[in-house]
């Protein structure tokens, strides 16, 4: 009889927090199985960061409709296009349902790496403005961690990651160890001049990205071709498969599954402990389990709930680890879309700058509710954005026809520099705001669904409306001319910052973690993705995720030594 392998430790998920579990349990000495949901990625088939349109069957032209008829949610995500749409699930096969009247638009990757293939790379840290902001201002709860608890986390992840940006000392934002910064363009300077000479409080400072300015850590430096979503051969940007998932490979203690979907926790009735998770062959369909001494789940925020929330026993009938009753809720994610874009009239004429390649922009930091106290809103909301020359032949496929006449048109189109400007507006963290099992539908894999039933408040309806106001004086008062404006915000999950539904806390009857991302009910079990959140500030939430994946697993790796898990 086959003896079974029981790690020390399974870690589910291969994306950004994954790997950096993996990354620290294996150095501490943990034997370490990582289970993906997806496949395997070579790099020089799937990343196509340099792929010609000639080389695509409609040349990137055609509407999601055509080129990925099987994704109607994930084509919506400008990064799931004709050349990067491989590397986002399939919908029919990995369905969810929302109410009709509250549609949720939840954008998925599962491959060794997930989502840290495809994300947008812009870094930031939370401050206490975010952590202790139910202090603040009386609305749900303080997290069980401050900022000086995850300083030198931070830290420890940046070293590695290399996030290019600029000192500030702004206190909503702290400054990260930087790289040196990316330029900004002209119009950008432009703008930064007017709106930090005319508007007191607001800053605007170059993006703070996860994205190579100078060799680092045996990375190349990024050499600014612009397509960062469609993958990085060189691995000038962070992503797991680049820089985490080698350093634990590097320690021989780390054995990576691909196509592993995890079906669920086996928990020990007598003990109550999960000792190991079942899983779907994702080729083959085949069951099997694996076993391991330590769970963490990294699966990404809805993905580890789901998990959770269908792992059922006697004593957790309404999902595993579920006492508080807090499993699922408190659903979040940014209030996106909000913007104004145009032209800049002044720089009309401009010559080509190259700064369509660089794949960062700029950032306007929070500015709402950090001195004073805004009559009509909690919390606040960060700008994301740009202003630079696109490259002009870009240009010709809006234009119809051949021959000379569309060749005049391609080489005299008219050099307007563009801006455009978005706000990332906090999300509040609402009890009704859930992900629930569906119990009438499955996965192509035979596994129940999520429920998800999300919306936005008025909180975030008013503060989307006082967004767009203040783009429009900053951009009207440095002279731009806008063409095109947007009030009215995507559906939630589109940003793609999805936080909450397992979160930590210091009271176990309102929370499922406690401040070490470790279950309240069961203590060898951790989730460190963002289901930990708490609130979730304005912030892109994956560099603070790495951050609190990194510290739980410190205490994970010496309570393990301990014989405490």
């Amino acid at each position: 009889m086959q003896r079974r392998t029981v790690y020390d430790a399974i870690v589910v998920g291969s994306g950004a927090t994954g790997g950096w579990a993996a990354k620290v349990l294996t150095e501490r000495g943990m034997r370490v199985l990582v289970l993906e949901a997806g496949r395997q990625l070579d790099p020089a088939k799937d990343f196509r960061e340099h792929t010609e349109p000639f080389e695509l069957r409609y040349r990137g032209l055609a509407g999601g409709a055509q080129y990925a008829p099987r994704q109607p949610i994930q084509s919506r995500c400008y990064a799931a296009n004709e050349y990067g749409h491989h590397l986002f699930v399939d919908d029919v096969d990995n369905p969810y349902t929302t109410p009709e009247e509250k549609p949720f638009w939840w954008i998925r990757g599962r491959q060794v790496g997930g989502r840290s293939i495809t994300w947008g790379r812009q870094s930031y840290r939370l401050s206490d403005y975010d952590f202790k902001a139910a202090s603040r201002d009386g609305f749900g709860e303080d997290w069980p961690i401050s900022y000086k608890d995850l300083e030198p986390y931070y830290e420890q992840v940046e070293e590695l990651v290399g996030i290019s940006g600029s000192y500030e000392n702004l206190p909503q934002l702290p400054d990260s160890k930087f790289l040196p910064p990316m330029a900004l363009t002209c119009g950008e300077t432009i703008l930064k001049k007017s709106v930090e000479s005319k508007f007191a409080g607001r800053k605007v400072i170059i993006g703070r990205a996860a994205i190579l300015t100078k060799p680092h850590q045996g990375r190349a430096a990024c050499h600014y071709c612009g397509h960062c979503d469609r993958g990085c051969t060189t691995h000038s940007y962070f992503s797991s498969p680049g820089s985490t998932l080698p350093a634990a490979a590097k320690t021989g203690k780390m054995t990576l599954k691909p196509n592993s979907v995890v079906r669920e926790l086996i928990v020990d009735a007598r003990t109550g402990r999960a000792t190991g998770v079942r899983v779907v062959n994702q080729l083959t369909r085949r069951d099997s389990e694996e076993y391991g001494r330590v769970i963490v789940l990294c699966a990404s925020t809805l993905e580890s709930t789901r998990i959770l929330l269908n792992t059922r026993t006697r004593q957790y009938p309404e999902g595993f680890g579920n006492s508080s009753g807090a499993l699922g809720h408190y659903l979040m994610d940014h209030h996106y879309q909000i913007s104004a874009s145009g032209i800049v009239p002044m720089l009309t004429g401009a010559e080509y700058d190259y700064s369509d390649g660089r794949a960062n922009g700029i950032y306007i930091p929070r500015f709402r509710n950090i001195t004073d106290k805004h009559p009509d809103f909690l919390r606040g909301y960060g700008m994301q954005g740009s202003v630079k020359l696109g490259y002009t032949f870009a240009h010709a496929h809006r234009q119809t026809g051949f021959g000379p006449e569309f060749k005049k048109f391609v080489r005299e189109f008219p050099r307007e520099v563009g801006f455009g400007l978005g706000a990332w507006g906090e999300m509040l963290p609402r009890y009704e705001n859930k992900a629930t099992i569906d119990a009438n539908k499955v996965d192509a894999w035979g596994i129940p669904v999520l429920h998800i039933d999300s919306q936005w408040s008025d909180n975030e309806l008013k503060m989307g409306k006082d967004a767009l106001e203040a783009i429009k004086e900053m951009v009207n008062a440095a002279g731009f001319r806008t063409l095109y404006t947007n009030s009215t915000p995507a559906p939630p999950g589109f940003c793609i910052h999805e936080v909450g539904t397992a979160r930590m806390g210091n009271d176990p009857k309102k929370s499922v973690l406690n401040k070490y991302n470790q279950m309240w009910d069961a203590k060898n079990v951790f989730v460190t993705d963002g289901a930990c959140f708490v609130s979730q500030g304005c912030q892109n939430p994956t560099l603070t995720m790495m951050a609190i994946t990194a510290r739980a697993c410190d205490y994970i790796a010496a309570e393990y030594k301990r014989r405490n898990l």
